[in-house]
């Protein structure tokens, strides 16, 4: 057999006598422009993996949130816990050893001067914040209209992340239909409360306040993780998490009355290890890869997981509204996820917010 009878090889001896009968021409298909052909190719395909890994690891991070609220619901020692100033210092101090761990090892630039304040204001605004106005309304808002009020942190992360993110107006306004599918699909599923006293009033407020919190802490992260040299997310989170977790143990000491039962130190600790830490560590991972407004989305996805799990294990009967509403989710949470980012754009600042 003739080498000119493999695949390709007729194509090969025409374009061969076209370049020897016409020097200096290109033919398709061959020489550079193959090579910018498969270049391009290649470009793609790795942008594909860069969306595709950050998307599972915010996909397991919710996988690991959502854990506790089932741990809550279906396991009957889940009463024989720390108080919750005491848990999460546990939880956040855990974050820094193993952090500062990794980022020696690493050999990772730790942060100076300001930047230490940022970092500082990262664990203020993504753990105790949140963690002291939830507190004031534990007696006043129910549970599920917690959740309700939380899935609106992507909706305030889309008006923030031009403004503290990296993320221009033009790519984040994109997603605000999105969010509020995400608010009006969890209304669906969970019912709609509203306070009657000025006590409750408070608390619904306290939330919300949370959840602005949340989300303009988790935009800064995000700008300021990106900015830092490569390996520095661990070193970010060793001092917002340290820095919270003492701030945790203080508000314990006064406020809690902890039991230091043997059986509960262990069953916590345990936990923390091998639910609450790889969560952390997923989340300050995520922000040097992942938009603010995609990462928020974490307080809609682990409550889908919850209830999905919940129609699988307890089979209840499912109204429209809820199906409805269920489905509104996945579909605005999956396009906050999907939509594409154009890179090219990330970091201008609107309004020219220099840290420098």
């Amino acid at each position: 057999m003739s080498d000119g009878s493999a695949p390709g090889a007729g194509s090969w001896t025409r374009a061969a006598y076209y370049r020897k009968e016409n020097p200096g021409a290109q033919v398709a298909g061959t020489g550079h422009g193959s090579y910018g052909f498969n270049k391009t190719m290649s470009a793609q395909q790795g942008r594909r993996v860069r969306d595709v890994i950050p998307m599972a690891g915010l996909l397991l991070l919710c996988f690991f949130w959502s854990l506790d609220s089932l741990r809550e619901e279906f396991a009957p020692s889940a009463a024989l816990r720390l108080p919750p100033f005491a848990r999460e210092a546990m939880n956040l101090g855990l974050l820094s050893a193993v952090a500062a761990l990794f980022a020696t090892i690493r050999r990772a630039a730790w942060p100076r001067g300001r930047q230490i304040w940022d970092c500082l204001l990262i664990g203020l605004g993504l753990f105790v914040a949140p963690a002291a106005l939830g507190a004031l309304s534990d007696s006043t808002v129910p549970e599920l209209t917690r959740v309700a009020l939380y899935s609106l942190t992507p909706v305030f992360a889309v008006a923030f992340e031009p403004y503290l993110g990296r993320l221009t107006e033009s790519q984040s306004k994109g997603g605000l239909l999105a969010a509020l599918g995400c608010v009006i699909g969890t209304l669906g599923l969970f019912p709609l409360w509203t306070p009657q006293t000025l006590d409750a009033a408070g608390g619904f407020l306290a939330i919300i306040l949370a959840v602005v919190c949340i989300a303009a802490a988790n935009c800064w992260a995000v700008r300021f993780v990106s900015d830092l040299p490569r390996r520095s997310a661990s070193t970010v989170a060793a001092i917002a998490g340290g820095s919270s977790a003492a701030v945790f143990a203080v508000a314990s000491v006064f406020t809690e009355r902890v039991q230091w039962d043997a059986a509960v130190q262990r069953t916590e600790l345990a936990w923390s290890a091998a639910v609450e830490l790889p969560a952390l560590l997923l989340l300050f991972w995520l922000m040097r890869r992942m938009s603010a407004v995609r990462m928020t989305t974490r307080f809609v996805v682990a409550p889908l997981i919850v209830n999905v799990a919940g129609l699988i294990l307890l089979r209840p009967s499912l109204s429209l509204r809820s199906g409805l509403g269920l489905l509104l989710i996945i579909i605005s949470a999956g396009w906050l996820l999907i939509a594409r980012e154009d890179e090219s754009e990330m970091g201008a600042l609107p309004l020219n917010l220099d840290r420098s």
